[in-house]
């Protein structure tokens, strides 16, 4: 007949609600690839792990150092080592230590190519989806304890202040002392005792300090929580918890700010700003986003100074000035949706909200291709070894720049929906309980209601209102037109789960 419409079954991926399958089903839909092909893993096991003396020789050897990692309780792969060491008068020796990823992997592989087309790592509640093979990316790579590893690293000769007086760049090999987590850091942090504590407490008044001087030159934190999900035996949620930023996680946040900085402004100051590159920039933002900012916080009864253009340190005392208040993630919400997005690109234009002029990434080369990059086009400057013609240089820098910031657009958006999944999940099992929550989106059909304890939002349709409400948007508000009651961004609202749609990955709320 006119207008039918056929469909095939392609796969079946599995049953609904099983961690595997759901895993699958996100990839399918943002068409993320979950296994290796044959010649990339085939390519993977024939690199040893076994490091030839000749390439240690030449290399800073910081195997008897004191380099440890911190990471994540649940991390497979780890990126990043650290050392401090103190030097003379209130000097100091920070080493940020990266996996040599671009040693193993070489361009034009099979490997390399994959890694460009994946173009980063994904992170799923049920799961990651890596860029590199798990033994490249778990093992040889991975700066696992008490094994060689070879590492590229940011060498930095520091004062207790925060002043840079000097860094080098340089291929290096370590021998990790311990694999921390940041539970475990944060307990010495607090106790003052356990393994390394000296250095630990060091790095940590260190970052401290590092903060205090990126703050006040402009940048910007954004202080939003994340959710946290306890499984049982099935992988269903049973608990959300908020994740908690501790001191530790500010430590490594700060020094591999530092280190991307600085290899970013290496490249941007040393009079070869002709060389391509690839930085990580951040525009500023779009002027109506900011007046549309400043009419919203100006219904919450707070000012942002607006005359066309914003600072960050306007945004700043903005941010804290609702910090403690019951509208503080809403307004760091808001703010940050006003904002540009950041992407990578051949053209520095500087990060306006970090306030850095040069930056770039370089700490994470086993989970985002473009820091696979940078290493290998900071090797190749700072040797002088040419990697191939400037033009194709030019090509490639533009290239992986577009590419890079596409599959990284993807899998936020994949890496949100997954937790959506988790939230819908946990929702099923509880319609009918009613909770506290914050009016936090209005549109023509309803309003969004996060609760705060969950950091789950859902949908109050305006049919299931007491009244004929009409959606005034410039004000961020609906107002009933018999009975005037007005609902707004920012109010405390008591709400019930009335419906959950697994499919649409929709909750439905009620007033109560």
């Amino acid at each position: 007949r006119t207008g039918e419409q056929h469909a095939v079954v392609i796969e079946t991926i599995g049953s609904a609600g099983k961690p595997d399958v759901e895993l699958k089903s996100i990839a399918a839909e943002y068409k993320l690839q979950t296994d290796f092909p044959r010649q990339v893993m085939e390519e993977a096991e024939r690199i040893s792990d076994e490091i030839p003396e000749e390439e240690i020789y030449g290399r800073l050897d910081f195997r008897n150092e004191n380099v440890f990692t911190i990471d994540p309780e649940d991390a497979k792969d780890f990126d990043d080592a650290v050392s401090i060491k103190k030097l003379r008068g209130d000097e100091y020796e920070l080493g940020v230590h990266i996996a040599d990823v671009s040693y193993y992997v070489r361009p034009g592989s099979a490997i390399d190519k994959e890694a460009y087309r994946r173009g980063t790592s994904v992170y799923l509640t049920s799961g990651v989806i890596p860029m590199l093979p798990h033994k490249l990316s778990n093992e040889i790579c991975s700066l696992n304890p008490n094994v060689d590893r070879l590492t590229y690293s940011v060498v930095i000769r520091i004062s207790s202040t925060g002043k840079v007086i000097d860094y080098k760049i340089a291929k290096s090999v370590i021998r990790s002392k311990r694999r921390f987590t940041y539970e475990e850091v944060q307990k010495i942090i607090d106790t003052h005792k356990g393994e390394f504590v000296d250095d630990i407490l060091t790095m940590n008044a260190l970052s401290k300090t590092l903060g205090k001087l990126r703050q006040r030159s402009g940048s910007i934190d954004f202080d939003l929580p994340e959710a946290k999900f306890v499984y049982d035996e099935f992988g269903r949620p049973i608990e959300i918890m908020k994740k908690i930023r501790l001191d530790s996680h500010r430590l490594i946040e700060e020094f591999m700010l530092l280190a991307n900085r600085l290899v970013a402004s290496h490249i941007g100051k040393a009079g070869i700003k002709a060389k391509p590159f690839i930085y990580r920039v951040h525009d500023a933002p779009d002027p109506d986003r900011i007046k549309e900012l400043s009419i919203f916080v100006s219904h919450l009864g707070y000012k942002l100074d607006y005359d066309g253009t914003v600072s960050q340190k306007q945004l700043q005392r903005l941010l804290r000035t609702v910090e403690g208040k019951q509208e503080e993630y809403l307004v760091n919400d808001v703010v940050l949706r006003s904002m540009a997005k950041a992407v990578y690109s051949e053209k520095n234009i500087g990060h306006f909200g970090l306030s850095f002029k040069y930056y770039t990434h370089f700490t994470s080369p086993i989970r985002r291709y473009p820091d696979l990059v940078v290493h290998r086009l900071i090797y190749s400057y700072t040797t002088k070894q040419q990697l191939e013609d400037l033009s194709e240089l030019k090509n490639l820098v533009v290239e992986v720049s577009k590419r890079a910031s596409e599959a990284e657009r993807i899998a936020v958006e994949a890496e949100r929906e997954s937790v959506k999944v988790k939230q819908v999940q946990y929702m099923m099992d509880h319609i009918g309980d009613e909770y506290e929550g914050t009016i936090s989106g209005i549109t023509k059909f309803g309003f969004f209601v996060e609760i705060n304890e969950l950091l789950i939002e859902g949908l109050v349709p305006l049919r299931e209102l007491d009244d004929y409400y009409v959606f005034q948007e410039k004000d961020f508000l609906i107002r009933g037109r018999r009975t005037g009651k007005v609902y707004q961004l920012g109010d405390r609202v008591r709400v019930k789960v009335v419906r959950v749609n697994m499919e649409r990955h929709e909750i439905d709320f009620a007033l109560v």
